[in-house]
């Protein structure tokens, strides 16, 4: 083989890698959302959507005028929640929750979920990075 052979299996190889790359990364796009105002609610579940790609918990929320709003809490995304242990049963209509996360820019009442407290049984769902994780409180 030529010593001019390998540098360019490699070189060919190169755009194949950063197509991977971009792709991963746009998937994973927070750009939608605001992080630079994050905001706090509290409400209580009307429905868990455990859904592909990514599961979203519908809750309602009394706003400052006193109507009852639905926001919709984007999470991570369905095969690292299963693998943290999380399933469609996870959350149940009428639970009590506090979320945290940051606002979309684009939809009204709209969260991407940092963290979410359920003070019934201490649940903690907190997003680190692109990992979710899982604990309770006491645990």
């Amino acid at each position: 083989m030529s010593r001019w052979a390998c540098p360019l299996i490699v070189a060919a190889q190169i755009p194949v890698f950063v197509a991977a790359a971009t792709s991963a990364s746009a998937h994973h796009s927070l750009s939608g959302y605001d992080q630079s105002r994050p905001m706090a609610l509290e409400g209580v579940v009307a429905e868990f959507r455990f859904a592909h790609p990514h599961p979203f918990l519908i809750i309602k929320v009394r706003a400052a005028n006193g109507q009852v709003e639905d926001w919709q809490l984007e999470m991570d995304n369905l095969f690292e929640l299963d693998a943290i242990g999380m399933t469609k049963d996870s959350f149940k209509p009428g639970e009590r929750v506090l979320a945290r996360g940051d606002p979309s820019r684009r939809k009204a009442n709209e969260l991407y979920l940092r963290r979410l407290d359920r003070p019934s049984d201490g649940l903690r769902y907190e997003q680190v990075g692109f990992s979710p994780r899982v604990s309770y409180a006491g645990k």
